[in-house]
């Protein structure tokens, strides 16, 4: 038993000591089934919010109306919440009322059936109301009770139910599939943030090729990244792309990423050629794509806007999709030219990238081997050595600020990384040798 699966234990015992009933919920009694590591441990109980909140010395109300109190236990939080019914969802995401019921209320208003059972953790039984452990067995995603009113609930179980298909490899039921399907044009009502965080764990929790392929099949796409759509059918040279279109080569991409993989990085992936079709033009028979990496920045930068994605994940991701072919030259780069790209904020994932879009589709890895083995060989000074030639010195010398320190200190870094000059005396000599500085204008 986990450190953290003690503090919920000792959590359930206190509540069982006070003559509560109390047990673990949720997604963590699905995982601890199939052997993994819940992340959270959430707790029902029967004893209402007030009584919980006096029983435990720290606890936030994250949810009282709700029923749901957060207790924390040397730095872990845990959801204490009070079985419940729900009354109607009025906005599609909470239930507009609740009443504190019973177990079996408190299962049938839960989603899916394989994270709608509870466990008693001190005897290690776990109650089953719902057929959650003949849905586990059989690989299955199945909302509970009526699946339109599941979803018309919360419309985000439509991608939460992708998300568990994906990640476990489990098959959609029938039934809820097709109900997925149809409500797929509502999931665009649900907020960008919450929208965003589910797409987020669909592409970085493991199976995010079959999370697109559900996304694709059920709809999905369309509805929440549209930009993706016309990757399909869009051909590509048989002689760099022996794999397929866009579209395939993407997705095949998309299955090499491993679970817990950076969401930049992910999403770099996703939108690394969104601008092929929109940049596709045939030249002599010769099928080109010029200006796909910019225009993709462009792009992939918006669609991380519109799921409200930080500033950072925006421009990261848009970094990675900028330049990822770059790297293919590395090794006809001058030596200054190199080390800036290896001193990126950044390049690790760049070097991840390309090495996944070079096994997606001709294999050839030269190009990665090369950048391993510099960085390897360069030390941190070589590739990010001290300036030596700043602009007071310029001033000194007899130049005035402007855009000409930019061209000068950056020529001086140039020679430097290039192992031309290594001395301030010599940067010093460079400048004055290859720049002059303007000449005062005698007055008339």
């Amino acid at each position: 038993m986990s450190a953290k699966e003690e503090k919920a234990l000792a959590i359930i015992r206190r509540l069982h000591q006070a003559g509560f009933k109390a047990y673990l919920a949720g997604g963590c009694v699905r995982d601890r089934v199939l052997g993994v590591e819940p992340k959270d441990y959430d707790i029902v109980t029967d004893a209402r919010p007030e009584v919980v909140q006096q029983m435990f010395e720290r606890t936030v109300a994250v949810g009282a109306r709700f029923g749901v109190i957060v207790v924390i236990v040397d730095g872990d939080s845990f959801e204490v919440a009070t079985f419940r019914a729900d009354a109607p969802y009025l906005d599609g995401r909470r239930p507009s009322a609740v009443r504190f019921g019973t177990i079996e209320e408190d299962a049938m208003r839960r989603d899916f059936t394989i994270g709608g059972m509870y466990l008693d953790l001190e005897s290690g039984r776990v109650i089953d109301l719902v057929g959650g452990m003949r849905d586990l067995r059989a690989g299955l995603i199945r909302a509970i009770g009526n699946v339109y009113e599941r979803f018309e609930e919360d419309r985000l179980r439509i991608l939460r139910a992708v998300r568990f298909a994906a990640r476990l490899n489990f098959a959609i039921d029938p039934a809820t599939w097709t109900a997925i399907k149809r409500a797929a044009p509502t999931v665009a009502t649900v907020s960008a943030e919450r929208i965003g965080e589910e797409l987020v764990m669909i592409m970085t929790e493991g199976g995010a090729a079959r999370g697109l392929d559900l996304m694709m099949e059920g709809g999905l796409v369309e509805t929440l990244l549209p930009e993706v759509m016309p990757l399909v059918g869009c051909e590509q040279p048989l002689n760099f792309h022996p794999e397929g279109d866009v579209y395939v080569h993407t997705r095949l991409m998309l299955s090499m990423l491993p679970p817990g993989c950076a969401e930049t990085l992910a999403f770099g992936v996703l939108l690394h050629d969104i601008a092929k079709p929109q940049t596709r033009a045939e030249i002599d028979g010769k099928i080109t794509y010029y200006g796909h990496t910019e225009q993709g920045a462009l792009v992939a930068a918006g669609v991380m806007n519109r799921l409200r994605r930080s500033r950072f994940i925006q421009e990261r991701v848009a970094y990675l999709v900028r330049y990822h072919l770059r790297l293919t030259m590395a090794p006809r780069m001058r030596p200054a030219t190199l080390k800036r790209m290896l001193a990126e904020d950044g390049f690790e994932e760049l070097l991840e990238l390309a090495r996944i879009d070079a096994l997606a589709s001709s294999s050839y890895l030269g190009f990665y081997h090369f950048c391993r083995h510099a960085m390897a060989r360069m030390s941190e000074h070589e590739i990010r050595p001290p300036r030596l030639v700043s602009g007071n010195d310029l001033i000194r010398l007899g130049f005035t600020p402007g855009p000409e320190f930019r061209i000068i200190l950056k020529d001086v870094e140039d020679q430097q990384l290039d192992g031309a000059i290594s001395t301030r005396e010599a940067a010093l000599a460079y400048v004055t040798s290859h720049y002059r500085p303007p000449q005062p204008h005698n007055a008339a």
